[in-house]
């Protein structure tokens, strides 16, 4: 049988994304999104819930959601679950869930602006797009 493994997402970023290298200097980018449900209940009341999920992109796709995209922006994630484990420092065993990306669409509008925020330094401000920069 075969299997299939794609999500896809819509959703705002909810924190600026964070770049580093792997030791062979490939760059990774983490970064958070949040996609809202709204639907009305039995009861008739407007209801809503949020899913926050964590992200990773790799490569040249990782250096252009750090450079275009920060906190708040909306934005649409093509990829797959991962699943990590690890040891933490306590002994336990941790695991979570996360979107491996595969392809993102930077979105016109969001709660944020491109180019605020900090980049992976910290010492350098973003550099300032507005909508009509960034790749769609």
């Amino acid at each position: 049988m075969a299997n299939f493994n794609k999500i896809m997402l819509m959703g705002n970023l909810t924190r600026d994304p964070q770049l580093s290298y792997t030791p062979n200097q490939t760059p990774v980018v983490d970064f958070g999104m949040a996609t809202n449900r709204k639907w009305k209940g039995q009861d008739g009341s407007q209801r809503e819930e949020t899913c926050f999920v964590d992200c990773r992109a790799f490569g040249r796709q990782a250096e252009n959601i750090n450079k275009y995209l920060s906190k708040g922006r909306l934005a649409f994630v093509e990829g797959r679950l991962t699943f990590d484990t690890w040891e933490a420092q306590d002994g336990t065993k941790r695991s979570r869930h996360r979107v491996t990306v595969e392809n993102i669409q930077f979105m016109p509008g969001g709660g944020g602006s491109a180019g605020q925020g900090a980049n992976n330094t910290g010492n350098q401000p973003r550099q300032q797009v507005s909508d009509d920069d960034i790749p769609f």
